[in-house]
Order: C-alpha cells, then structure tokens, then sequence
C-alpha cells in the first residue's frame, strides 16, 4: 500500500529574493506541496546592487504577482528584523550561532505573529540544515531540493548576465531604459528598431507621431498647447508596458519627454509643467542624442527641415536637457552605419558593461 504523503500545516520561508529568480519559485513550490499554508518572509539585502534600487515593496510585489493565483502562500515583509538567510554557495560552512539563530527566528514568528510550530523550509545545502544545527533550532526543518543551476549569490552580484534566470515578474526593474533622441530627420526612430532587434530587445514607440494619427487625422495642424499632456500620458503608458514585458537587459524608448517638451516650447512659445513633470518623474537611465547632421527627409509630418531650425531645435533639446541634469550621450556622426556601431558601443560599455 502506498503510504500517503503527510503534509504540516504552517511552513516559513525566508529569502532575499533580490532578484526573484526562478530557482526561488521552484523552493517556494516545493515547500508549499509540503505544507498547508506557506509564509514567505522577504528580507532587506545586507548587499543590494549598486546599479538597482530595489526597495522590499518592490519584492513583495513580484512575490505576490507571482503567487497570486497560490491562495495557501501568504507574503511578509521584514523591515528591521535580522534573519537567518543563507543563499551563497558557501553557505554550508557557515559559522553558526545557535542561540543568535533562534533568537532572530522567535522575532520572526512574534513580530509577523506566524504559528510559532510551522517549520522552517531550507535548501538542503543550507547550513541550518545540517543535523547537529537543525536538532538545536525552536523550529523544526524540512529542505527543499537543491537549484544547482541557479546560484543566488551570482544572480544578485550580476543580473544581467544571469537575465533568463531572473523571474519574468521581476525583469522590469532590472532593464535599463535607453532612449534615443534627435531633431526631426536625424534617424533616431531606425536606430531605435535596429538596436531592438540587435539586443532582442522590447521598445517603447514615439507617441507624438502616433498621436498626431490617431487623435489630429494625420496632421499637425490641429495640434496645439493642450495635446502634450496626453502625448507625454500615453509616452509613459507605453515605457511603462514595454518595461514589464522586459525581453532583454535594455529596453529602448523612441524620443523621451524632453523631446515632447522641446516641441511645445517650438510651437507654443511656453513650457508644459505636466511634461516637465513626467521628465522628473518618470527618469529614463540612459539617454543617446542624434546630431541633427543627417540630411533632411521630408515625410509630410517634419517641419523644421532649415539648418537654422534644426539648430535651434537641437539647443533648445540641449538646454531642456540641462534644466533637469539630465546627461544624455551625443552622437554626431553623419554616417548612419557608423551612429549604429557606436550606440551598441555605448550600451555595451555603459549599460550592459560587459
């Protein structure tokens, strides 16, 4: 007679999750076959990235994303308190302090009000793990098996070399946001699709163009003071829905806000407070300028085709630019070819510094 699998009915899992990978879920998925109810415990990295402000909502936020149709796993987070995580692969041979250890998880269980008999799920190469420590913990322990493939240690210190290893969930706050900017005719939206299918990469459109499509018929003469705050609305929509749908390290973003504003204060005469509002508070990481040397191609949209337009065009970018210290990476090649290699010199360099 097969004997049936006997399941505990409250179980805690501690992690940093920073980043939530996909070894993670698989632990999680296994410690929740085991028990009836699983508490996920997130906390604070004593070595958060340099390069990635991820804050503990930001974690709690891909967890339950991640768990949400999981209604017997229940997310916490653990601001203040000092707990028991091992995720380096040298963690095994950690140095373990008995009477700190229980310490920290009485806190857990009183602060978080968990079930102070629910059991505590490690890996098996976790140090709490091992008999002569696990026997002297206030919880007992069951393991989850071992993720070899996916190292914890190496996934935080290096994330984008680890990309498919991070959870599709999470990938939205670790790719960069790489815009391409310019006057009209400089080349950027071809850029833009270039790069994209060079680093298999998802984009965000120019909205301006789009909108001048879909709401003035087709045309900029109706366009007036009123328009750019839709267009700047649906600009951030769009980076936004682009950076959750994340399929490379660098998503890349069509024009910026700073554009839309150049373009109100060409034609209006003033500046829009809610585009300089999303310039503020919606910052792109990276920023990469077209020099407005290229020859000018009519497309019936383009209207600042003189030399003395465009140049006035490219300083007005420019000190909107410096208005809100904003560095951007100016190319000024003539050569189409030569502005492509040296955008995917300055990603991998910068960006992705490979």
């Amino acid at each position: 007679m097969k004997k049936e699998k006997t399941m505990v009915e409250s179980g805690i899992f501690i992690g940093y999750f920073e980043p939530l990978h996909l070894g993670h879920l698989r632990s999680i998925l296994a410690a929740a076959g085991a028990c009836q109810q699983l508490h996920i415990v997130i906390a604070p990295s004593p070595n958060p990235h340099p390069d990635f402000a991820i804050t503990l909502q930001d974690k709690a936020r891909w967890l339950q994303m991640a768990c949400a149709e999981l209604p017997f796993i229940q997310i916490h987070i653990s601001e203040l308190l000092q707990l028991p995580v091992y995720e380096s692969p040298d963690g095994a041979s950690a140095n373990i302090n008995i009477e700190l250890t229980n310490q920290k998880l009485k806190d857990v269980i009183e602060t978080l009000a968990l079930p102070p008999d629910s059991v505590l799920f490690t890996a098996a190469t976790n140090p709490l793990a091992r008999p002569d420590i696990a026997q002297n913990l206030i919880l007992k322990i069951m393991t989850t098996p071992n993720e070899p493939e996916f190292d914890s240690q190496a996934i935080a210190q290096n994330p984008i070399a680890h990309w498919d290893a991070i959870h599709p969930i999470a990938r939205r706050d670790y790719t960069k946001t790489v815009a391409v900017v310019g006057g009209e005719s400089s080349g950027k939206t071809t850029l833009v699709y270039k790069l994209a299918n060079y680093y298999g990469a998802s984009l965000a459109l120019e909205m301006g163009r789009l909108y001048v499509g879909s709401d003035l018929g087709g045309s900029e003469i109706g366009l007036q003071y009123s328009d750019y705050a839709p267009i700047a609305l649906n600009h951030a929509t769009a980076i936004r829905e682009a950076r959750a749908n994340a399929t490379a390290p660098i998503t890349l973003v069509d024009t910026d806000f700073v554009t839309t504003q150049a373009f109100c204060e060409e034609y209006e005469g003033r500046t829009h407070p809610f585009v300089a509002a999303c310039i503020e508070e919606f910052r792109l990481d990276f920023t990469i300028m077209l020099d407005n040397n290229t020859p000018w191609v009519a497309d019936g949209m383009r209207s600042l085709g003189s030399l003395d337009a465009r140049a006035r065009f490219e300083q007005r970018l420019l000190t909107i630019f410096e208005r809100h210290q904003i560095t951007p990476y100016l190319i000024d090649k003539p050569d189409y070819d030569a502005r492509y290699h040296e955008a995917i010199a300055f990603i991998d360099n910068h960006v992705l510094k490979k």
